[in-house]
């Protein structure tokens, strides 16, 4: 295959593959998801394939393809990729295989299916494909606004409880900044056209000379897109609730990777088209970002449920990122975008083993769980790797990019940055708060009266829990499922077995703990493909390594 068709191919594939699941009758759900894994499986070849093929040292943007699609308005289907596309295609590669893997046993809700779940995941890979390798902005704009279709009726289809009011509120939010955005992007069509020829072409946006006042208001509609998106305070709301109702494998690829496109934004469009705008926003932006990170890690201390607490620590790491977007740095965008790849793999791995501990036990509060670790060694272990992955302890992969951030942003926004700092500490107090109480200390919670009541008493009363402790039954009341239907287990009493990681669990897990440990250690294959292109960005905002002295 040519290195110019690497990239459409992994657009059409999934989307095919997406079309012929699909199409499937109903009841074939084991072809469905076999077809998905074999198809999102194809995908990762690819964009390794295309990560072979990429030279660093080479010209901007890569593995280029262009097709006129709307002549008559400059629209081309152009596809390329720099080296923060493709390590983000590479996180898309990677989390895919790893979500179908880990719906494999889970059944969907009354009048739905499964293979309507695996077309959906399937559809949604070609959509973030598409939006990170886009090099004309009006397919951007497509692939960003088609992206919220499949991720709508992943949550509203196949989440929790409240899975309608979240999926309407994530549609909403992202709709309205979507327009807001459009506005933008007609608005640098006619910025263009004005110039000599209307284009969406990026590298020819890239190099116009637009008038500051216009800039600003051009800015503030891509801004406002990507802001929802990421979602930096105020505008995060929807997250918590999508987060927390959409089934984890959506939930993985929601946090892990759409939310990056926020981030992604930032860097490929804000920045190199509104360089001026970018330059005067900072402040402001620096000061949401550090809000975000304060605010967003106070409220995941007080969460009790657990996937909204990992969505609000989400927040808080972009807030991180979008410090190191704005310190104009090259070291911190470098980190900024090894934070983008690191956090998806990170809080992947985090929503994945909470997700299995909710399977088990059918309840997301934490005060449900006590003792995890006294029967399920293995799944306990996960869970620590992730947690301290996700605040960023050395020799995990978030520590590199955290640090990269931190040491980047410090000589250009002291006073940020040692703010920032402070959700160093907060985040290890809620990772490990988490840990503690639901993995350690006496067995309580789901674990009685089926576990722990069988090594109490022998006369003790079958399903009640011993030394009046509450039974709380799998899947009952508020505590409510992290899977599509709960298929945890029940015992006589009503409280579901605490299993320990089975194989087809184990091989979930395996991949996302190995890229912790071994980007903990060995970043540089990932900082080489970023490096050059994060130059070339701060290049276009006229900034680039930091200075020995700055202000905030």
């Amino acid at each position: 295959m040519s290195d110019s068709l690497l990239l459409v191919a992994m657009v059409v594939v999934p989307a095919v593959g997406a079309a012929v699941v699909a199409g499937l009758p109903k009841h074939r759900t084991a072809t469905a998801r076999q077809l998905a894994l074999g198809v999102s499986l194809v995908v990762l070849v690819l964009a390794v394939l295309a990560t072979v093929a990429f030279d660093p040292g080479g010209d901007r943007f890569q593995l280029t393809t262009s097709v006129p699609w709307i002549p008559g308005f400059g629209v081309d289907f152009a596809l390329g990729v720099d080296g923060i596309a493709l390590v983000m295609l590479l996180l898309v590669g990677v989390l895919v295989p790893v979500v179908v893997l880990a719906s494999w046993e889970d059944t969907a809700p009354p009048n739905r299916s499964m293979r309507t779940f695996f077309a959906w995941l399937l559809l949604l890979e070609a959509c973030m494909v598409g939006v990170f390798a886009a090099t004309d902005v009006f397919l951007f704009y497509v692939f960003f606004e088609a992206m919220l279709v499949p991720m709508y009726f992943i949550v509203g289809s196949f989440g929790g409880p409240r899975r309608q009011y979240a999926a309407v509120k994530f549609f909403l939010y992202s709709l309205v900044g979507g327009l807001v955005m459009l506005a933008a992007v007609i608005g640098l069509y006619v910025v263009s056209e004005a110039a000599g020829e209307g284009t969406f072409a990026f590298e020819s946006l890239r190099q116009l000379d637009i008038d500051p006042g216009v800039q600003r208001l051009l800015f503030l509609g891509f801004f406002a897109a990507f802001a929802i998106k990421a979602p930096l305070v105020p505008l995060h709301t929807w997250l918590p609730d999508a987060g927390a109702e959409a089934p984890v494998g959506g939930a993985v690829l929601l946090v892990g990777v759409l939310d990056k496109v926020g981030t992604f934004g930032f860097l490929r469009y804000c920045l190199p088209l509104f360089p001026e705008a970018s330059r005067e926003f900072a402040p402001l932006v620096l000061v949401l970002a550090v809000a975000g990170v304060l605010y967003a890690a106070l409220l995941a201390m007080g969460q009790t449920d657990m996937k909204r607490l990992v969505s609000y620590t989400s927040i808080a790491h972009f807030g991180f990122i979008a410090l190191g977007v704005f310190a104009f740095t090259t070291e911190a965008a470098t980190g900024a975008v090894l934070y983008m790849v690191n956090h998806g793999i990170a809080t992947g791995l985090l929503f994945l083993v909470v997700g299995m501990l909710i399977a088990r036990g059918g309840s997301r509060l934490v005060g449900d769980y006590g003792g995890v670790a006294s029967r399920a060694p293995k799944l306990a272990g996960v869970f620590l790797v992730a947690g301290l992955a996700s605040l960023a302890l050395p020799g995990t992969n978030s520590f590199v990019s955290e640090f990269l951030v931190l040491i980047g942003s410090f000589p250009t926004r002291p006073v940020f940055t040692v703010l920032a700092t402070v959700g160093i500490i907060l985040a290890a107090l809620y990772v490990l708060l988490l840990y503690q109480r639901t993995m350690h200390g006496p067995p309580r919670g789901v674990l009685f009266p089926a576990d722990a009541a069988a090594d109490d008493a022998d006369g003790a009363a079958d399903g009640a829990a011993p030394h009046g402790a509450t039974a709380a039954p799998a899947g009952a009341g508020h505590g409510a499922t992290a899977t599509l239907t709960a298929p945890a287990p029940a015992r006589s009493g009503g409280a579901s077995r605490m299993y320990d990681l089975t194989r087809r669990e184990t091989l979930v897990v395996a991949p996302l703990v190995a890229l912790v440990l071994v980007l903990g250690v060995y970043p540089q294959p990932l900082i080489r493909l970023i490096e050059p292109a994060v130059a070339a960005t701060m290049s276009d905002v006229g900034a680039g390594s930091a200075p020995s002295e700055g202000t905030d």
